[in-house]
């Protein structure tokens, strides 16, 4: 094998792919020497198919799928066939299940082949009609009645037991975003439940260990995990996210839907003892009609009700599994609610925890090639999920020794710098969608 072909292997190139319900996000990378991510290309599209987190519109989501993957695409250089898919949604369920195996190679060492028929068998349990398994997740073995295990990996012993947390989900649900995939010319090489890919991105290992709270606000929901001592414990979807705010906005403040959201994004606060009593911002009126006068704090006493409703359902999951007392890292937020000014100060409020906004930057490299706006950009809240999805994937190449890369993600030959522009430019005026300009440098064009 000639040395070309083994640095192929060694750092594959996978594409994460987040179905929001506010965007569809298309993230091509891969792992570099340093152990960091080499983000190659990156591509957003509106979600108009996707509502609280599940699919809604089979053709609007392929529209959005197919116009993220070609702009990564021709960013990246890359053939895309092969996608790591998120999946969330209020359909996501999480149990705690025990299983075990005896062992009849009783002279030999437990080995990863023990732990992955464990695994399977857990992928066999029963379950409710019409839910299916998405991940079984190990946390401490047992090895011939010695609990508290956590690799057993080269250990001695016949029977080998183990604490499993279950995530499932609705199998139309599932098959749904399957669909969208398929349809849009993709293969899926894996569905990941968004929390563990957005935990990848933004917690380090020491939160992990010392316990902490994901909390990822999304548009249509919000996600929680629970993680302590390096074992995720609890996996939770509330209904609410940051669109349940811009219809609050909408009907207080009597607004069109747009003009709320950019009130959202612009001037709102989740704290409404922040803001002056004298702030106004002056909302154009429709067809000719006066102005409308909207007092910030006004804005930010809406903002900081619903914020208020979603913090404490996020408590009560927190109370209910009894970790409250044991997360000395507190809550981490992440996602385009996270984006909210005083949003930490409101969570430390009504929790008690410390509280910090996520940001995925420290798993990201410097790429010289993307545009300097754009790798700003993917060092946002906002893309946490898709850079979450990105590490997931390259994990599960590393996990098979990379023998499983499929062939069909390969990179594709190097085009002429020319050609690329003329295919962003062919991309925009095709589409005539305002989103697509973000992820073009206008330096690019003037070079």
């Amino acid at each position: 094998m000639d040395k070309s072909s083994t640095q192929e292997k060694s750092s594959p190139i996978v594409v994460g792919l987040d179905i929001g319900t506010t965007k569809i996000c298309a993230i091509v990378g891969r792992r570099i020497k340093n152990g960091k991510i080499e983000v190659l290309g990156i591509g957003k599209a509106e979600s108009a198919g996707v509502t609280r987190g599940m699919v809604s519109n089979i053709d609007k989501t392929v529209q959005g799928i197919t116009i993220a993957v070609d702009i990564a695409g021709t960013q990246s250089n890359v053939e895309i066939k092969v996608v790591n898919v998120g999946i969330a949604g209020q359909h996501i369920k999480s149990l705690q299940h025990r299983g075990l195996i005896t062992r009849k190679e009783t002279h030999t060492e437990i080995s990863r082949k023990d732990i992955d028929k464990l695994v399977e068998d857990m992928y066999n349990l029963v379950m409710p009609p019409g839910e299916e398994i998405i991940h079984v997740l190990p946390q401490e073995f047992t090895i011939d009645s010695e609990p508290g295990i956590k690799d057993p990996i080269g250990m001695a012993g016949v029977r080998l037991e183990a604490n499993f947390h279950i995530i499932s989900g609705q199998v139309t649900a599932i098959k749904n975003i399957v669909k969208c995939v398929n349809k849009a010319g993709l293969e899926s090489q894996e569905l990941i439940l968004e929390p563990l890919a957005s935990s990848e991105s933004v917690l380090s290992d020491e939160e992990k260990e010392a316990g902490v709270v994901l909390v990822d606000i999304g548009g249509g929901t919000t996600d929680v995990a629970i993680f302590h001592e390096g074992i995720i414990r609890h996996t939770a979807v509330i209904p609410f996210g940051g669109n349940s705010i811009t219809e609050d906005i909408r009907e207080g403040c009597s607004v069109m839907r747009n003009i709320a959201e950019q009130l959202k994004v612009r001037f709102g606060s989740a704290l409404a003892d922040e803001n002056k009593e004298n702030e106004i911002v002056c909302v154009p009126g429709l067809r000719g009609r006066e102005p409308k006068e909207i007092s910030v704090k006004n804005l930010a006493f809406v903002i900081q009700a619903r914020m208020e409703e979603i913090i404490d359902h996020v408590f009560y999951e927190i109370k209910s599994t009894g970790y409250e007392k044991k997360l000395k890292a507190g809550l981490v937020i992440k996602g385009g609610g996270a984006q909210l000014k005083h949003l930490a100060q409101l969570v430390e409020y009504v929790t008690g925890l410390d509280c910090r906004v996520g940001y995925p930057n420290e798993h990201l490299a410097k790429n010289e090639t993307l545009p300097k706006n754009i790798y700003e950009e993917l060092q946002s809240p906002t893309f946490a999920t898709g850079i979450g999805l990105l590490i997931k994937g390259i994990q599960k190449m590393e996990y098979n020794d990379y023998t499983q890369v499929p062939e069909e993600i390969k990179v594709a030959k190097p085009k002429d710098p020319y050609e690329r522009k003329l295919g962003l430019l062919g991309k925009i005026l095709e589409t005539g969608k305002k989103f697509i300009k973000d992820d073009i440098n206008d330096e690019d064009f003037l070079k």
